[in-house]
């Protein structure tokens, strides 16, 4: 049976502990950006750090509380509630554990009943980035009898994993993360060329790279050796880091590769924090992620609808988003993951490879849309309203 929420126009406020450089950020920003039917309302309960900006000129409407992190007091939390009840909205989307336990709480406090978790990370080796998280997402769990109507969780891994650890399976929906895709494109050959020679890359030799922020879960370490095996198979191939801390100031990187024998300026590239992501993805002969843990990871599918193929770590739900159109071996296998790179190297070199580049776009496009993405969401927040 429909109800008037079917069709109307929702208030609907994203709540999120903090706004800084991570996926799911980048999907709030994407998701309230562009869902026109509904209208957004961020409500972040630190400060607006760079997306302040951005949601400005998206005409998205951005609230802080400035909170200092990880010290939220009674105070804190009370101030949290008592802005929620202000804003007054029909549902509460919260993202990742902080938002979802301790703001569903507020929200549930300040009497509004359509509140939704959203769940970001497969929970795999959580433990290791977030002390804090690990525990609000394992010994608090069951507070999901209680306080969602519905827990909206990126990827098929991560619904099971917290399902395992007390989260209520009926209230989970899987909303796999959309893209724009007029954003992430191919680019002709002669901008290809010239983008690598802006970047100080070899035209010639084949350029392999990796998008993801310095982090002991993204594990560098096992890319990096697995490409200075590749690199003696191929001496013209190079390696390209980009992301937050991964410039010659990391002296752990740096000492990484000094191990392996690799020479920043020749066979590595590092190009640390970038804006223009989608300008130098197609650049890419070829992309790998090497992590230890994911939950649904962007640059795989990002990557992909650039037509560029994607070598994944068997994490989070990145065999899914290859499909049939990538190469997935096991995480901390350095051996693996170099033969599986020199294996895609050796295929992108066939003339089977243009129709390859093309399906791993189209697969993006058949199934992580950003317009399929919205119509999930809006879709789950009017059930949680009938709930």
């Amino acid at each position: 049976m429909q109800t008037n929420n079917e069709h109307k126009s929702l208030k609907v406020v994203h709540l999120i502990s903090g706004l800084g450089h991570g996926g799911a950020e980048s999907v709030l920003f994407r998701l309230a950006a562009n869902a026109k039917k509904d209208h957004h309302i961020v409500l972040s309960m630190q400060d607006g750090g760079v997306f302040t900006e951005k949601f400005a000129t998206a005409g998205v409407e951005l609230h802080c509380l400035n909170m200092p992190a990880g010290k939220m007091g009674l105070r804190d939390f009370w101030r949290l509630r008592n802005k929620l009840k202000q804003l007054a909205p029909d549902v509460v989307q919260c993202w990742m554990y902080h938002a979802d336990i301790i703001g569903g709480l507020a929200a549930r406090l300040a009497g509004i009943k359509a509140v939704l978790w959203g769940v970001r990370n497969s929970g795999d080796n959580l433990a290791r980035s977030s002390r804090s998280s690990y525990y609000l997402a394992r010994y608090f769990g069951w507070t999901s009898r209680l306080i969602p109507k519905l827990i909206v969780v990126c990827a098929e891994l991560a619904a099971q994993r917290h399902q395992a650890w007390g989260y209520k399976a009926s209230k989970i929906r899987v909303i796999p993360n959309g893209y724009d895709l007029s954003r992430w494109q191919l680019v002709d050959a002669a901008t290809k060329q010239q983008t690598r020679e802006t970047l100080g890359l070899a035209v010639d030799g084949p350029v392999i790279g990796l998008v993801a922020r310095w982090n002991p879960l993204k594990d560098h370490a096992n890319l990096i050796q697995a490409f200075a095996a590749v690199i003696k198979e191929r001496s013209s191939a190079t390696l390209v880091l980009i992301g937050e801390g991964l410039s010659k100031d990391n002296a752990e990187l740096m000492a990484l590769l000094q191990q392996t024998g690799l020479v920043v300026g020749e066979q590595v590239v590092l190009l640390g924090r970038r804006d223009d992501v989608p300008e130098l993805m197609p650049a890419l002969d070829l992309h790998v992620l090497s992590s230890l843990a994911e939950g649904f990871p962007n640059v795989v599918a990002e990557s992909m609808a650039c037509e560029v193929p994607n070598v994944v770590t068997d994490v989070g739900d990145a065999a899914f988003i290859v499909g049939s159109y990538g190469w997935v071996v096991p995480r901390q296998n350095a051996q693996a993951l170099g033969q599986a790179m020199n294996e895609a190297l050796a295929f992108l070199e066939t003339p089977a490879a243009a129709d390859f580049k093309q399906a791993c776009r189209q697969r993006v496009v058949d199934n992580f849309s950003l317009e399929k993405m919205i119509e999930r969401y809006e879709e789950t927040w009017r059930e949680a309203l009938r709930k």
